[in-house]
């Protein structure tokens, strides 16, 4: 029998979560519990070099000007709440698990150096599939969707524009090719949805190369797409895969992806099941799901843990746990209006909790980008480029609705916006301990440096109306950043075809058409300049402003996408 030490508390059989008999019943929460405790018994505290670069930032903020009044956003620690107890799986899903756990169990006999790898997936997958089944026998509790809170986050939400699936068609896997191929020799990889992660990787390797930047042959990149993981990653291949070359040539990263592989062919199996129960008419799924703040974060640590490749050393690190939870936050912001109609559930604008709770995560995203902009987020840390890349990649290849979504007739006020006055934070006790958001009037650089005042210049001469804004943006971002000394041909012409053209479609009359060409335009430019963001001198510096003008920059445009009006389920092919 194989069991596991969970959390220091009793042994756990994972033999009794893959039931010999569909009919087993388990206890409804035992999965998340364990999943939980697993957690809990593995992350490693904030490293005092992490915590001695966030009061250097800190410092460094506070010399900028003098001290201001401020209040305060608490953010409870996602594990210290009790994950939502579920249904059990019924036959089907019972089924799904036990052809998983043979996959598992052949991965674990050749690399046991992946064990609790092994263990998250399988617990995730659990409770996976007592999500899916909850949300389609149990009624949705509709009181704390319905709570008013007044707080100055809730008080900006946005009011979400109606959607259908013929919005989403731009919305693929592949997304559009990149002009400048990221991996030339290796045509599986030339797309959009990869760039993303090799351009992260690419940044965090040029200081402390750990010969990640070029190994794409057995890393977890290989097992990207939904579709095809689940067409070609069975049993046997695996075992094939695992006694011919990969155990030839046997790295870690090698069996995570394994694992991730298996993860996304079971989730995209067990979607694909119930959407198609809801089609026939056997079940009706409604436009909620049963995930509460624990278990939304819990399931979407194996959507990220192991995708984003990390050393060893800092994987379970407390500070890099919190990134790769956001990252999934923003992911699901902009992605809100496409998963409620696809049936996604593990999108958090559909899940059971109070809109305050979701708000207090997006403020966490943006603040968190806020904190990626700044030189001292990066030296304690190799991952720490992930979200400053995401945010990017986000918005140069078309794939989510920030601009297109994101516009909204005229511009909210900029003073005293909380969005703009949250300072940047690295939230790190999101899943242990809690974090706090702090707004306060933020500080601003008293003078530009020479490439920011030449970006600055060319926007007065071109766009005069919409200048004063992203003047006063270029100085907050250099008081986070300091000077900055990208390039500038680039990084205007993305800022004038996407941060910029949105200000000024915002200040037009509403157009659903110019909002959707911002969108597709933002994609294109994308293709034509990704390539600038890989420049070993320059590339870091642009990455940091467009992830500042993208998710941070007023009017928010991050913000302005998480909006969400129900609508008709309708899945479809799309993968989320």
């Amino acid at each position: 029998m194989n069991s596991r030490v969970v959390g220091g508390g009793p042994e756990i059989s994972t033999d009794s979560l893959i039931p010999a008999q569909p009919s087993a019943q388990l206890q409804p929460a035992e999965a998340g519990n364990a999943l939980a405790r697993l957690f809990v018994k593995h992350i490693d505290g904030c490293t005092d070099e992490y915590r001695d670069c966030q009061n250097a930032a800190q410092q460094r903020l506070d010399a900028l000007g003098s001290p201001h009044s401020s209040t305060t956003l608490q953010v409870e620690g996602a594990l210290q709440l009790a994950p939502r107890a579920f249904l059990p799986p019924d036959e089907e899903g019972y089924a799904r698990l036990r052809r998983l756990d043979a996959g598992l169990r052949v991965i674990e006999a050749a690399f046991p150096q992946v064990s609790t790898d092994i263990e998250v997936c399988r617990l995730t997958c659990m409770m996976l599939e007592g999500a899916w089944r909850s949300r389609a026998l149990t009624p949705p509790r509709d009181e704390e969707q319905t709570t008013v809170c007044d707080c100055s986050l809730c008080r900006r939400l946005p009011t979400p524009p109606e959607r259908t699936l013929a919005d989403y068609g731009w919305r693929q896997s592949a997304g559009r090719p990149l002009t400048v191929k990221t991996w030339p020799y290796h045509r599986e990889l030339d797309s959009v949805l990869t760039g993303g992660w090799v351009l992260a990787r690419q940044m965090n390797d040029l200081e402390r190369d750990l010969g990640y930047r070029h190994r794409f042959e057995d890393d977890i990149l290989l097992f990207h797409e939904y579709k095809r993981v689940i067409d070609t990653i069975d049993t046997t291949h695996l075992t094939q895969l695992i006694e011919g070359r990969l155990a030839e040539n046997f790295s870690t990263n090698t069996a995570r992806a394994l694992v991730c592989g298996l993860y996304a062919a079971h989730k995209r199996s067990v979607d694909e099941y119930w959407l198609q129960q809801h089609h026939a008419g056997s079940v009706v799924l409604p436009q909620t799901n049963p995930l509460s703040q624990s278990s939304y974060s819990l399931l979407q640590m194996m959507d990220c843990l192991f995708w984003h490749v990390s050393p060893d050393t800092e994987l379970w690190q407390e500070e890099h746990l919190a990134s790769l939870l956001l990252c999934r936050v923003v992911d699901d912001m902009v992605d809100v209006r496409a998963d409620a109609l696809t049936g996604e559930i593990s999108n958090f604008w559909l899940a059971d909790m109070p809109s305050h709770t979701k708000a207090l995560y997006a403020a966490g995203a943006i603040a968190l980008i806020k904190y990626g902009c700044m030189p001292e987020a990066h030296p304690p840390m190799w991952n720490t480029w992930l979200m400053t890349s995401t945010i990017v990649w986000l918005g140069l290849t078309g794939r989510h609705a920030l601009w297109f979504d994101g516009i909204t007739q005229g511009l909210p006020p900029a003073q005293e916006c909380p969005l703009c006055d949250l300072q940047p934070n690295a939230c790190t006790g999101i899943l242990t301990h809690g974090t706090t958001l702090t707004i306060s009037p933020r500080p601003t650089a008293p003078a530009l440096s020479a490439r920011t005042a030449e970006l600055s210049a060319r926007c007065r001469a071109q766009y005069p109306e919409t200048w004063p804004l992203f003047d006063a943006e270029l100085h907050a971002f250099e008081a986070l950043h300091g000077p900055w000394h990208g390039n500038i041909d680039s990084t205007w012409e993305i800022l004038r075809r996407t941060y910029i053209a949105a200000v000024e479609a915002s200040n037009a009359a509403p157009s659903t058409a110019r909002a959707r060409a911002v969108q597709e335009d933002s994609g294109a430019v994308g293709s034509e300049f990704f390539y600038a963001l890989h420049d070993p001198q320059t590339g870091r510096e642009d990455t940091a402003l467009l992830a500042y003008m993208f998710g941070c920059a007023h009017p928010h445009f991050l913000w302005n996408a998480m909006g969400y009006r129900p609508s008709v389920l309708a899945g479809d092919w799309l993968d989320g």
